[in-house]
């Protein structure tokens, strides 16, 4: 059987008009809700935690920077978790946590800390990414290179 253009659009359009199953919600909130908690504890630590403050000067990273850190992952956290929040505010939430775990590994790194580190961003950034996948699954938009201009 020869599979035509017109068959690719078409297997296309289904498959992202179909409705997200209750596993794609369950992995979408499982993942979504540790990646808000982990990003929440460490603005809740960066705001009050002294020895966080440290950290910052330890990375060679100014003191302004870890308050505006602070701000900008709860406004992340937010932009996850109400559900009607736009679509393009979640995008930019999920590339500032995606750009933020590459940064603070890259940080790490400069500065001869533990790999143990690395290894825990690499963790929040899979479940950042399956958070990512499976919003777009949800909201029935496929995967991002799947969308049609």
């Amino acid at each position: 059987m020869t599979t035509t253009t017109a068959n690719l659009a078409t297997s296309a359009s289904e498959r992202l008009a179909r409705s997200p199953t209750k596993k794609d919600s369950i992995v979408y909130w499982t993942t979504t809700a540790i990646v808000a908690t982990i990003m929440l504890w460490s603005a809740y630590n960066f705001a009050l935690d002294a020895k966080m403050k440290e950290g910052f000067s330890h990375l060679g990273l100014p003191n302004w920077f870890r308050i505006e850190l602070t701000f900008a992952k709860v406004l992340g956290v937010m932009a996850l978790v109400i559900p009607r929040t736009p679509n393009r505010i979640k995008e930019f939430a999920y590339f500032g946590f995606g750009l933020t775990l590459v940064s603070a590994t890259a940080a790490h790194r400069s500065v001869g800390d533990p790999i143990a580190f690395e290894i825990v961003h690499a963790l929040i950034f899979v479940c950042l990414v399956v958070s990512y996948v499976y919003h777009h699954k949800r909201v029935g938009e496929g995967a991002p290179h799947d969308r049609r201009r």
